[in-house]
């Protein structure tokens, strides 16, 4: 008899939330609001693509998906989805494809809730 166990990785994502402090105090409430909302908006973006195309195989579009979505996750504070974008857009240009695949679904995983987290802290006052 064979035991099946379907694991659900949860991880927490980390938020570095002097980084959002301080795009608030160099801009102001309303313009770091435009900027965090604007970063968000293409983070979502990227975080749809790069799956895509590494699915697709097309490998070098999802390094360089993967590495603007580090530069815009460490942007906003995302420690925990930039480091794994930085990681994606490492593995995207070897050839390790079970350790890339491993790695985009992980990226999938923080992107979602590294989005829902910022999103909430935003809406605190800072």
């Amino acid at each position: 008899m064979m035991c099946v166990t379907a694991l659900q990785p949860v991880e927490p994502v980390r938020l570095d939330r002097d980084q959002l402090e301080v795009l608030y105090r160099q801009l102001g409430p309303v313009g770091a609001d435009k900027v965090v909302n604007h970063a968000l908006e293409e983070l979502a973006a990227l975080l749809a693509q790069v799956p895509v195309d590494y699915r697709s195989g097309k490998l070098e579009q999802a390094a360089s998906g993967a590495k603007a979505l580090a530069a815009v996750a460490q942007q906003v504070g995302m420690t925990t989805l930039a480091r794994v974008a930085r990681d994606a857009s490492c593995l995207a240009k070897g050839h390790d494809g079970a350790a890339l695949g491993a790695v985009v679904a992980r990226l999938e995983r923080i992107g979602d809730r590294s989005l829902v987290a910022v999103w909430d802290l935003a809406d605190l006052s800072l």
